[in-house]
């Protein structure tokens, strides 16, 4: 058995209820844009001195996202892109709320406190914890296995 479908099996264990569900497939994509909004508001002068000074996407997030892409491409190419697409509609996003005057790490922080009130209420009526206390690589299984559903469902295999 491959790595991922043994990764996604692990994690759809914790992941049964219906409700359990129908939560994660709200709050795991917010969790996701949310941290790239927390990751983008630090401070980046030494990313932008490498990336090119007033370019909006030379920020923090950016590298993370480099780094969680070359971690889903050890496990899946096709899964990386969809994930690589997800997360540049999710830095696009950050730089619209920054253009829009709003701040950045505010709206994140709120979206991130509020969608993991959402996860542990799911958890809760799951009646098993969240898969990433048992190993950290699953904050980032969680939004593959959510991608790895829109992809049978339109019948790309991962």
């Amino acid at each position: 058995m491959r790595k991922i479908d043994q990764l996604l099996s692990e994690y759809g264990e914790s992941h049964q209820n219906v409700t359990n569900k129908a939560i994660h497939w709200i709050c795991v994509p917010l969790i996701f844009f949310s941290a790239m909004g927390l990751i983008a508001s630090i401070p980046s002068g030494l990313v932008q001195s490498y990336l090119g000074p007033g370019n909006p996407y030379a920020n923090w997030a950016t590298v993370a996202l480099l780094l969680a892409i070359a971690y889903y491409v050890s496990l899946s190419i096709t899964l990386a892109i969809g994930m690589a697409l997800f997360g540049l509609a999710c830095l696009f996003i950050d730089k619209t709320i920054v253009e829009s005057g709003l701040s950045l790490w505010l709206v994140s922080l709120i979206i991130f406190v509020v969608a993991w009130i959402g996860q542990l209420y799911g958890h809760n009526v799951e009646g098993k914890k969240p898969s990433f206390l048992k190993d950290l690589q699953f904050l980032l299984i969680g939004p593959a296995w959510l991608m790895h559903f829109v992809y049978k469902k339109i019948g790309i295999p991962y």
